[in-house]
């Protein structure tokens, strides 16, 4: 265990957890359920999330068999059938609303078992809960070929005229009936919302009509793949031509191993609306060129082209020096969909020299790290608050939009809030406008504490800005809140003063900061003030309008002051 563990750290992967499937069930539900289940070891392995070719298996056991330099790196071969022979899957232009891109190939005499069953099925779940985006992108599909005969038609029809047996059903529904009956299975109710609400559904059919799946939810019964199945037809169809093409690349390269040719895969022939035809899978062999030095300067490592070009081989990127040495050649074979530039072959060669065997050494730049001058700002200023007698909370940067808008008597379109798209609890909405609904929230948690409570923040809000590249801007507000018997306006006002003493801001018009009398929603009519310095407005203070305090759940007077900090940076 202790060596394998070794060998996943310095192929760049982690062991996560040896246990096996009763440990798991007893962790989960209990000693008792976990009684018949097997005792067999399980390895949890961490596979980073752009290595589909790890996925399952195979293509982890090839990739370590590589690393060990066991084996060489096998090359995968397309074989074009002759003339008329290959298999066809023809797209119809009423695919192109829904999904419109498919691909497909064939796994010539297969020869299957329990595990590698078992491990095929694992590897299209796994693709299609990483690349394919919950089936949103790319859904797979596998056949039996010996059931069905070509070409292949990929349509979209009215759920009426779709009728077939779905995968390990007993009888034949209509594509809406379908829907109706797997809205409560809990593994294919996630993907109904793909093409529910659509007035056609994508379907396969072959040459006699037989329905091979509807994508992306269920294959047909009839062509289902069992232990001796001896030849495979793989289509992937989706709305992104470039991963269908990587999961159909990463299906035929992973099972392709156990063909009576291993490593060989049957092209077929893909025949789009516009009567254009594509020969798939691409199993596309790419070459690129790095320098040696290039890959030495990056890792800091200082390595000949040859040991370089050796490193890179045993991480499945077959590579060889050329010229008079001053280019490593290197092939991305078609299961390396994640390497995109320089920096990836570059990586991989890190990875194969050892990341603990990089020496460390102090940077070469000797640069002196200064604190942000916003952030410096905000700490001196907690420091003088906090002797001022107040208290720091820290409260959540989201909110609901009843917080920041009702409460406080304010419309929610004139706070120009930035809106979370798809919240989990209606506490977490917006982003913040105002730092005010966070202390009164704070307040009523701490209503059974000893009067008066005096507490501050200076935190960041957010606003929405077209003229950002977010779309989106932040202010660093300072907000202080009083809260006692009497609405201590004086305190709050003495509060201000000790800022602006501190900030050395003098109380004067011209270059200084001075307070008019101002309406908020907020605050008690005739009992608020504006605060402006440096020419611009920087905030408010005043005694809370007793409709606020009553919404926060509150029963005291309170007042309370908020300005913008930046503009004394």
């Amino acid at each position: 265990d202790e060596e394998f563990d070794e060998l996943c750290f310095e192929f760049g992967l982690e062991l996560d957890e040896i246990t096996s499937e009763k440990d798991i069930i007893s962790k989960e539900k209990g000693e008792e359920k976990a009684k018949g289940a097997s005792d067999v070891v399980l390895y949890k392995i961490d596979v980073p999330a752009n290595r589909y070719d790890l996925l399952c298996l195979e293509g982890l056991v090839r990739g370590l068999q590589v690393f060990k330099e066991r084996i060489n790196l096998p090359k995968y071969e397309k074989i074009i059938p002759a003339e008329g022979e290959g298999q066809r899957l023809i797209i119809t232009e009423q695919t192109a609303q829904i999904r419109p891109h498919a691909v497909a190939a064939v796994l010539r005499n297969i020869t299957f078992t329990k595990d590698r069953y078992d491990s095929f099925i694992d590897l299209q779940e796994k693709l299609h809960q990483n690349i394919c985006r919950k089936r949103a992108l790319v859904a797979i599909g596998t056949h039996d070929l010996d059931t069905i005969s070509g070409p292949f038609t990929f349509t979209a029809k009215a759920p009426s005229e779709i009728k077939f047996k779905p995968l390990n059903q007993s009888q034949e529904y209509t594509a809406s009936q379908i829907m109706d009956l797997y809205r409560t299975d809990s593994h294919l109710r996630h993907y109904l919302h793909l093409i529910e609400n659509k007035p056609r559904y994508p379907v396969i059919y072959d040459s006699n009509g037989v329905v091979l799946s509807m994508p992306p939810i269920i294959n047909g019964d009839h062509t289902k793949i069992s232990l001796n199945t001896r030849n495979v037809f793989v289509e992937c169809t989706g709305t992104d031509i470039t991963k269908a093409k990587i999961v159909l690349d990463i299906i035929v390269t992973m099972f392709s191993e156990y063909c009576e040719k291993p490593f060989t895969v049957e092209a077929a022939e893909v025949v789009y609306p516009n009567g254009k035809t594509h020969i798939y899978p691409e199993l596309a062999y790419r070459t690129e060129k790095v320098k040696p030095e290039h890959i030495n300067k990056k890792i800091g490592i200082s390595e000949t082209p040859s040991s370089l070009a050796k490193l890179l081989t045993r991480m499945c990127l077959k590579s060889h020096v050329t010229g008079n040495g001053n280019q490593i050649e290197i092939e991305i074979p078609p299961t390396r969909a994640d390497i995109i530039h320089a920096c990836d072959i570059v990586e991989d060669a890190a990875i194969a020299y050892g990341y603990n065997n990089i020496q460390m050494v102090i940077p070469k730049t000797y640069t002196i790290a200064n604190q942000l001058p916003l952030n410096k700002l905000a700490e001196l200023l907690r420091h003088d608050l906090a002797a001022a007698g107040f208290t720091e909370a820290l409260t959540f940067a989201l909110c609901s939009q009843e917080d920041i808008a009702d409460k406080l008597g304010m419309d929610i379109s004139a706070t120009n809030a930035v809106r979370i798209a798809n919240p989990k609890t209606a506490e977490f909405q917006v982003a913040r406008t105002t730092l005010l609904p966070g202390l009164l929230k704070t307040i009523a948690a701490n209503r059974k504490m000893p009067l008066p409570l005096k507490l501050f923040e200076i935190s960041d809000i957010v606003v929405k800005d077209p003229n950002t590249d977010v779309g989106a801007r932040n202010y660093r507000h300072l907000c202080a809140i009083y809260y006692n018997k009497s609405p201590g306006f004086e305190i709050i006002h003495g509060l201000l003063d000790r800022v602006m003493q501190v900030l050395e801001v003098p109380p004067n018009e011209e270059n200084g900061y001075t307070i008019k009398a101002a309406e908020g929603t907020a605050f008690f009519p005739g009992r608020c003030a504006e605060v402006f310095a440096k020419g611009q407005s920087i905030g408010k203070l005043g005694v809370l309008h007793p409709d606020v305090i009553t919404k926060f759940e509150l029963t005291m007077p309170c007042s309370a002051l908020e300005i913008n900090i930046e503009p004394f940076v």
